[in-house]
């Protein structure tokens, strides 16, 4: 099992999903998207399984406060050049990925 976290220290889904890792005693690696985004190729693995559409964040501050709502946008550039758009946390497993806090998806992971 290869858990790859993405999201923010800042973030409470982020943090729960750390912590839901840690309490397994599953390792996992933490990518923070306030120091470094995603590249093209990750972010065509993740949109493999995760609609491009599905993870951008409308309702986050970073989004209104670009004023992004009155806009028309390619999301996937605006993504690959703003990663704080992102809904996280994006968790992966080798090619299987969620978005947001969904312990229920990782305990089946855990059962393979």
């Amino acid at each position: 099992m290869n858990i790859q976290i993405i999201g923010t220290k800042k973030c409470r889904e982020t943090q729960k999903a750390e912590r839901f890792f840690k309490e397994r005693r599953i390792q996992f690696h933490f990518r923070d998207l306030t120091e470094k985004g995603l590249a093209k190729g990750e972010l065509d693995n993740i949109t493999r399984v995760i609609p491009l559409d599905d993870l951008i964040d409308r309702e986050s501050k970073r989004f209104n406060d670009r004023g992004m709502q009155y806009k028309v946008f390619d999301i996937e550039e605006e993504l690959l050049s703003d990663p704080l758009l992102l809904k996280t946390p994006i968790v992966r497993n080798e090619r299987l990925v969620t978005v947001g806090y969904k312990p229920e998806v990782w305990k089946e992971w855990l059962k393979d």
